[in-house]
């Protein structure tokens, strides 16, 4: 009878309808890509809240799936191309299960307006939140990143990714009725008329021929690691790094072993330690940009010692132009790999 029941029960689960599968795997590609910036249940954080109802109303499965596809180049939300067609369409279908109405389906032909006229009219009415060439809001948009009064950051509409995802019916619709439970309100209760609207949007639209001058840019790495070799033991290169890090503006914190608080004390290999060290105005300006630098702190540099040959190493600050996608990161990223680099070329030579 048990043997009759698993038979019955794998055939069943052999031929179950492929939505519920799709809807399993969403769930799961959600929480592997998604729910860290946008939160398990879509309510937001570093990302905007998708659960929202007026998102949700206001964005088409179009413009979710081209979100995924090309991200928001210099703004946090990174390009998915790994995903395939399948999996995207399964993040998209599990964002909106959280949907209790139709989602919207717009137009994909173009708004006709004046672009001139336009720029005016967004100046005076949409500059102040989504910056003057519609850079979008400074910052994450999470703890001390964002003004308090803001539950969301304004998203950059001077970005490849959103032309390349938002149709000009989209723009046009937000426009009009606004966005409830965000800063967005309604151009027409403002006061403004359709074409004022049409205007902006063909404004916007125009974007997509004067890209923002470094708005999308990522540094390159060669290496995420920065590793010299010392010319001394050691002891005396854990103290030429300890005066490095003092001669280029930060200051010592602690040396400990690479092992420590991993294992016993008397199973520590005392040939790999960790100098620790900080520069706090770097550190509140990086964090002011993008709070999940912290997972990067304090500063650390590697020393190990085998066969009797030293080496010292830290992490590359450009891997994080990368990690980000923040590009208002990129003048302190390159800013610290070169302290690094000093520190470390000070401490060995």
């Amino acid at each position: 009878m048990l043997t009759r029941l698993l038979l019955i029960a794998s055939f069943i689960a052999g031929f179950s309808p492929p939505a519920l599968h799709a809807a399993a795997d969403g769930a799961r590609l959600y929480g592997r890509n998604c729910a860290a910036c946008h939160g398990a249940t879509g309510t937001g954080g570093i990302g905007v809240p998708l659960a929202l109802p007026a998102f949700q109303a206001a964005v088409s499965d179009d413009y979710l799936r081209k979100t995924i596809r090309y991200g928001r180049p210099g703004r946090v939300m990174p390009a998915f191309p790994h995903l395939d067609k399948a999996e995207v369409e399964a993040i998209v279908r599990h964002v909106r299960s959280w949907n209790k109405g139709q989602a919207a389906v717009f137009s994909a032909q173009p708004v006709k307006g004046d672009p001139t006229r336009g720029k005016q009219v967004f100046a005076q009415y949409c500059a102040a939140c989504h910056g003057v060439e519609g850079e979008g809001g400074k910052g994450t948009g999470v703890t001390f990143s964002r003004p308090r009064d803001l539950p969301i950051m304004a998203p950059a509409l001077h970005n490849p990714g959103f032309l390349k995802a938002a149709s000009d019916a989209m723009i046009k619709a937000t426009l009009m009725q606004g966005r409830e439970g965000t800063p967005m309100v309604s151009f027409l209760k403002q006061g403004l008329t359709e074409k004022d609207i049409d205007d902006v949007v063909s404004y916007v639209r125009s974007f997509e021929k004067e890209p923002l001058p470094g708005s999308a840019k990522i540094l390159e790495v060669g290496s995420p690691v920065i590793v010299r070799d010392s010319s001394y033991d050691l002891a005396t290169t854990v103290e030429n790094v300890k005066r490095a890090v003092s001669d280029n503006n930060f200051f010592y914190g602690r040396v400990q072993t690479l092992e420590y608080g991993l294992t016993k004390p008397e199973n520590e290999n005392p040939r790999q330690v960790i100098v620790y060290f900080c520069n706090i105005s770097l550190l509140n300006q990086a964090l002011a940009i993008d709070p999940r630098v912290g997972m990067f702190l304090p500063c650390r540099v590697t020393i190990l010692e085998n066969a009797g040959k030293v080496q010292v190493m830290s992490v590359n600050p450009n891997v994080l132009s990368r990690l980000f996608n923040n590009s208002e990161l990129n003048r302190l990223c390159d800013e610290m790999t070169k302290s690094y680099t000093a520190i470390l070329e000070e401490a060995t030579l």
